[in-house]
């Protein structure tokens, strides 16, 4: 990778692009990008400079890059697994927190822990957590005898966010039902918003169903 490479990840990053994109635009692959990123700062202390003489250092030395403290599954990066949660919605900080949290050997960490892990401001995992707590992927525990709040990614949180999730979505269906009624189910907006109110409420009855259904799994 050329130090122009560079200059362009590091341009891509601070316009908030994901590692596909920035991968599309140099014509190179997603785990590249993310590999590159995750051993020289990670996306809030990437340098183009730094990072091109680093591994012109690594290259001479024959030493090989610094490895990431926390795994992911074989052929995937954590980097990658963030992208996937920024795609799928959650905001960037939040993702990186719900995976740290994910990644950790008891599923457990303090808001002080993730701020020096992840470097961030306090501020910045606050905002997090409080999005995760109130999404239902993490709970929050607490400490008595430090007085500290523990953040906690266990089985049941998978159940717990479709819960909300489909919570949300279903208050969105009868908001959209009863909008078609005060507009006349016969007129072509409330014929249109009460398919639609209809659609995501047998959808989501049967997603609730269907987790119900299969909770054991968690067990």
């Amino acid at each position: 990778m050329t130090q122009q490479d560079r200059q362009r990840i590091a341009a891509g990053l601070a316009d908030g692009l994901s590692y596909a994109e920035i991968a599309r635009r140099l014509d190179r692959t997603t785990s590249t990008i993310s590999r590159e990123v995750a051993r020289n700062g990670g996306p809030g202390d990437y340098r183009p400079q730094r990072a091109h003489q680093a591994t012109v250092q690594r290259a001479r030395r024959g030493i090989p890059a610094p490895a990431r403290e926390a795994s992911a599954p074989s052929g995937t990066t954590e980097e990658e697994i963030i992208e996937l949660a920024v795609r799928s919605g959650l905001p960037r900080m939040t993702a990186r927190v719900h995976v740290d949290l994910l990644l950790s050997e008891d599923g457990r960490r303090t808001a002080a822990e993730l701020t020096r892990r992840l470097n961030v401001s306090p501020a910045s995992v606050s905002v997090a957590v409080n999005f995760l707590v109130e999404h239902g992927y993490v709970r929050r525990e607490r400490d008595p005898q430090r007085r500290r709040d523990i953040y906690v990614v266990d089985d049941d949180a998978w159940y717990n966010s479709i819960v909300i999730s489909s919570q949300q979505t279903l208050e969105s269906a009868q908001a959209a039902m009863a909008a078609a009624e005060r507009l006349g189910p016969e007129s072509p907006v409330g014929q249109r918003l009460a398919k639609g109110g209809t659609f995501l409420e047998r959808v989501v009855l049967d997603m609730r169903e269907s987790a119900d259904r299969w909770r054991g799994l968690l067990s």
